[in-house]
């Protein structure tokens, strides 16, 4: 993209006003035939201007008029509509790099400008556009316990927006699903009657298609996104009986799933995060069903994975535990213990925990199942049930964010009001989208 000329004269001229005194330094610069000329006035002050009709003249200016030839008196002049049809157009080029700038909360207007903007939405071209450009702005994708709807919230919650009812059979939408985001896509993996399945939702076009399947399809697997990309490890096979120690890439601009290396631990019921520029796979249990507190991190620049031991050593897990809640901020990594509603901060050179107060949510009561804890930008989310004795919400889901601190003692927590937007208090997929 060119950059701007600096205002001024492009063809040696001077300003005419600057060497008369008698002209007045109000002028104007009107072209036509691809002539332009500066039009001075020596007239007083300017009073209140009514509305003028501008019509073409022949000498390479436009003509302004009024109805009574005095200005300031517009009682019999009639509103007229701007002419831009001699107004230069913006290129194609230029254009988009503004509507990348525009709020993605107001693409659903574009579809009444024209049809190439709305081409340009659904083709994902103006999201690639964003990203190159570092215009992002994040989702936040509920699924919660009651409703039959995803549901998209903007990032403050002040509004949402219902999808498209998901087309699949009735195992899928009654059983146990995983979500995450690659991109402008909104991955579901769940099992039909068929078996394990994959749903994804397009922001473009605000629809869903089925696939593409995993090459190893699975369940209850650690994930994690970067940029673009989406990464998944571990896991169970359809049937629940094998654990697994693979992991794959999902790209959302060729719709595709890469095989990676395998981890050196099989584990289900893991969390994943994106951190220092690795895939991390924390926690979880084994092929007997032993609790694991070793993590793993995947290089991508080395092709393998390097085995972190005893990362949750002092973490108390109890039986049918969450996997764990992690989110990183900042690239640091924060931990929710459902037992006692803790908040923790990972120090990575002592390889310890430290902890950071109690959240404003209760991850304790269902033993961290049903509550969301996310990174958004440069703040943690969490939603669930309040902890307070008259819940912030009622009986629908509470909201707060904060800016965490690794030095902090305590951390500040916002509850964010969203009004009717409020879902049930128990969250069963959250996912946060960047695009």
């Amino acid at each position: 993209m060119s950059k701007g000329k600096e205002s001024g004269s492009e063809d040696g001229r001077g300003d005419v006003s600057r060497n008369d005194p008698d002209l007045s330094k109000k002028r104007m610069l009107a072209e036509h035939s691809g002539n332009s000329s500066w039009i001075a006035s020596n007239s007083p002050p300017m009073k209140k201007i009514g509305v003028c009709e501008i019509s073409r003249g022949g000498s390479g200016c436009y003509n302004f008029s009024c109805s009574n030839g005095r200005v300031g008196d517009s009682s019999n002049v009639k509103p007229q509509d701007a002419d831009y049809s001699y107004a230069p157009q913006l290129s194609d080029e230029l254009e988009n790099l503004i509507l990348a700038r525009v709020p993605r909360s107001e693409y659903w207007k574009f579809p009444n400008v024209n049809k190439r903007i709305l081409s340009l939405v659904k083709s994902g071209e103006l999201f690639k556009i964003r990203r190159e450009i570092g215009v992002r702005e994040s989702s936040v994708f509920i699924f919660a316990t009651g409703d039959k709807s995803w549901w998209a919230f903007d990032r403050q919650f002040c509004s949402r927006r219902k999808l498209p009812d998901l087309p699949a059979d009735c195992c899928f939408s009654f059983g146990d699903k995983e979500s995450l985001c690659a991109g402008t896509h909104l991955i579901i993996s769940g099992r039909e009657i068929e078996g394990v399945v994959v749903w994804r939702y397009e922001l473009e076009t605000n629809s869903w298609n089925k696939g593409p399947s995993m090459i190893n399809p699975r369940c209850l697997f650690a994930s994690a996104s970067c940029g673009a990309f989406a990464f998944v490890a571990g896991g169970v096979t359809g049937t629940g009986v094998d654990v697994l120690n693979s992991a794959e890439k999902y790209n959302p601009d060729t719709k595709s799933w890469e095989d990676l290396p395998r981890m050196r631990q099989r584990r289900k019921l893991c969390s994943g995060c994106f951190m220092d520029n690795k895939f991390f796979v924390i926690g979880g249990r084994n092929e007997e069903g032993n609790v694991l507190t070793c993590a793993e991190a995947y290089d991508e620049d080395k092709k393998a994975w390097d085995l972190i031991p005893d990362m949750l050593e002092d973490t108390p897990i109890a039986t049918f535990q969450s996997p764990p809640l992690i989110a990183v901020v900042n690239n640091e990594l924060y931990s929710l213990e459902p037992s006692s509603n803790q908040l923790k901060v990972y120090l990575k050179k002592s390889r310890t925990w430290k902890k950071l107060g109690a959240v404003p949510v209760r991850a304790d009561s269902n033993k961290g199942w049903g509550v969301a804890f996310k990174s958004l930008g440069n703040e943690l989310l969490v939603i669930g049930a309040s902890t307070s004795t008259v819940s912030y919400s009622g009986d629908g889901m509470a909201i707060y964010t904060c800016r965490p601190d690794s030095e902090a003692e305590e951390l500040q927590w916002r509850p964010l009001e969203c009004g009717k937007n409020r879902l049930s208090n128990f969250i069963l997929n959250c996912s946060v989208m960047v695009a």
